[in-house]
């Protein structure tokens, strides 16, 4: 880099770290981490140990460790979203029309502020 020019392209993201990267399910992937981001964050925000989220959640500990280490085999959406019903977390899913400016539909997880309180 003599020239001080960098050769490197820079590719704007799609939104989702894991389509970008080629990962298989990618939506899926992403919709699963947000969800358990959501759920590590209650757990972390009201102090539970891993037994006792485990035991609220009706899962054992070694499947609360793998939650906050986000190794989501074999945790399926509809389980996580139970989880956080399980935590007091009220779930909205809202399906509308996309609009004419995305080419398809899509996913999306977002939460407001998530109340930590138990």
């Amino acid at each position: 880099m003599a020239n001080g020019r960098n050769s490197e392209t820079v590719v704007p993201s799609s939104g989702n770290v894991f389509a970008d990267l080629g990962v298989r399910d990618a939506r899926e992937k992403q919709t699963r981490v947000r969800l358990v981001v959501a759920i590590n964050q209650i757990i972390h925000g009201r102090r539970l140990s891993q037994v006792e989220a485990g035991s609220l959640l009706d899962i054992n500990q070694p499947k609360i460790s793998a939650l906050a280490n986000y190794k989501l085999d074999g945790f399926s959406v509809e389980r996580l979203l139970n989880f956080l019903t399980a935590l007091d977390q009220d779930v909205e899913i809202v399906i509308r029309k996309k609009p004419r400016s995305r080419k398809s539909g899509k996913i999306m997880v977002s939460q407001n502020q998530l109340s930590t309180a138990g």
